[in-house]
């Protein structure tokens, strides 16, 4: 009785064994089944990543529109994610609001919609009225939902908050679109080297399996090369534009070459020479030759204030006013006079005109000068061998309607004897900077005038140029400089 007692024991115990075994061999096999499925995920997530960073790599390699790579990114994310869809919002220039770039078709409304909208929720997104509305809906930054994530310095995981729940800051935050149908969203700011590119969302709608906390390091990763590959490509449109605007400059000074002269007319018994250094692509200097009548020369120089295309605009308008007024007058007052009037109407507050006229009778020598604020010309006398400044009155063209402008602009007369040089610069010349920050000013010029008049007026300006680059000593050149010499023979 004791043996079978002994046996049975021994059976039951043995029993248990095995089943305890076969739990174990049960919950192993389960286990490898969960891990040989976590391992086919990560597998399909590692292979939804590698394709996302492999499209981003081929749209660089391309080419491709910034509206592409936009696509890419969201659809990118939205796939990674498994999400039912995304948007991009990214910074206006002004750095004040976001402008919606893309969003995909199954994109929740990521902000809220006005009341004749909402009536049509439940119809889905897809509602045209509803995708044209949050395809032209800035969202200022800092406000709402949306705005507020360019303050965040990480992204976040906003889930549609259930009753009961504590409030805090993200569930306030979750509130603001659960009435829109959003279930869950990803939600994060695009910096790159500490500048904000933009926003991107990734959304779930109601019905869909809210984003677990674990993807958030994933989002991270999309974020961080999102906005590497915006801020690539703004840099990569900023040099296509530059080089466009640069070859449009270079276009713009051949057409204003053609505009100031290329060759000086040749006058019996004088010789006459001009020269324009651009501080930029563009000169707002201006000075040209003009044909009065068959007995006189007009010879004009000018510098519009400011630099670059502004100024380049208003000299090409000066030169039309000038050709426009000088034929057929010899007194230079009058011509600058009809000019300032022309002028005037189309000037800004913050811009005007220097000039200087010189009206030359070809026969006498005798000349006219009227000074509209321009610098006062140079004549070297080679009888004396002195120079002298003529400094009649005049005040810049563009600042006065007339009335105080014609009172003080006259002519001046004045006469070249043999060998006179006449100077006509702009300050460009005289206010150019040594390393010190000494200018050339016109005591030196009129010492270099002195030195060179003899040489004659071509050799005179070359020598002026040469000058005034040695005295910068390579610093760069601030303003235009432009150099006329008139010498009778």
């Amino acid at each position: 009785m004791m043996l079978q007692t002994i046996e049975t024991l021994v059976i039951a115990l043995m029993a248990l064994v095995m089943g305890v075994l076969g739990f174990i061999v049960f919950g192993s096999n389960r286990r490898v089944g969960q891990l040989r499925k976590s391992s086919a995920e990560i597998h399909q997530e590692e292979k939804r990543v590698f394709d996302f960073l492999h499209g981003l790599g081929a749209a660089f390699a391309e080419g491709v529109p910034s509206t592409e790579l936009n696509r890419l990114i969201v659809e990118g994310g939205t796939h990674i994610l498994k999400a039912d869809g995304g948007a991009l919002y990214l910074i206006d220039r002004t750095g004040n609001n976001l402008i919606p770039s893309f969003l995909t078709k199954g994109c929740p409304p990521l902000v809220v919609l006005p009341e004749s909208l909402t009536a049509n929720l439940g119809e889905g997104v897809s509602n045209q009225a509803i995708e044209s509305f949050l395809r032209l809906q800035a969202v200022p930054r800092g406000t709402a939902l949306l705005g507020a994530a360019c303050n965040w310095k990480e992204p976040r995981l906003l889930v549609a908050p259930h009753h009961g729940k504590e409030l805090t800051e993200e569930t306030a935050l979750s509130a603001l679109f659960a009435a829109q149908g959003l279930e869950s969203v990803m939600l994060g700011p695009l910096h790159y080297r500490g500048k904000l590119l933009g926003v991107l969302a990734i959304a779930n709608g109601r019905g869909s399996i809210p984003f677990r906390h674990a993807k958030k390091e994933l989002f991270q990763a999309i974020l961080e090369q999102s906005a590497f590959a915006l801020f690539n490509q703004a840099i990569y449109l900023e040099a296509g534009e530059k080089h466009a605007m640069d070859h449009d400059l270079q276009i713009a000074r051949e057409i204003q070459k053609i505009l100031l002269p290329s060759d000086a007319p040749e006058i019996p018994g004088y010789q006459i020479s001009g020269l324009n250094l651009p501080a930029r692509t563009l000169s707002g200097d201006y000075f040209d030759y003009l044909p009065v009548d068959d007995d006189h020369l007009g010879i004009a120089i000018a510098d519009v204030s400011g630099k670059g295309v502004p100024a380049s605009l208003i000299m090409a308008m000066c030169r039309s006013a000038v050709r426009s007024q000088s034929r057929g007058h010899i007194s230079p007052a009058t011509v600058l006079r009809a000019v300032n009037r022309q002028l005037y109407p189309d000037m800004k507050e913050d811009m005007f005109i220097s000039m200087a006229y010189v009206v030359l009778n070809r026969h006498s020598g005798e000349a006219l000068l009227a000074r509209a604020g321009h610098d006062a010309p140079l004549l070297y006398r080679a009888e004396t061998r002195e120079v002298e400044r003529l400094n009649p009155k005049g005040m810049a063209v563009g600042i006065d309607s007339g009335g105080v402008f014609d009172r003080f602009c006259t002519d001046f007369p004045f006469r070249f004897g043999q060998g006179d040089l006449l100077l006509l610069y702009t300050d460009g010349l005289t206010e150019a900077l040594d390393a010190t920050g000494n200018e050339f000013g016109v005591e030196r010029l009129t010492g270099e005038l002195l030195e060179s008049a003899r040489d004659g007026a071509v050799e005179t300006l070359h020598r002026l140029a040469h000058s005034v680059q040695a005295f910068s000593e390579g610093n760069p050149q601030h303003d235009d400089i432009t150099l006329i010499g008139l010498q009778k023979l």
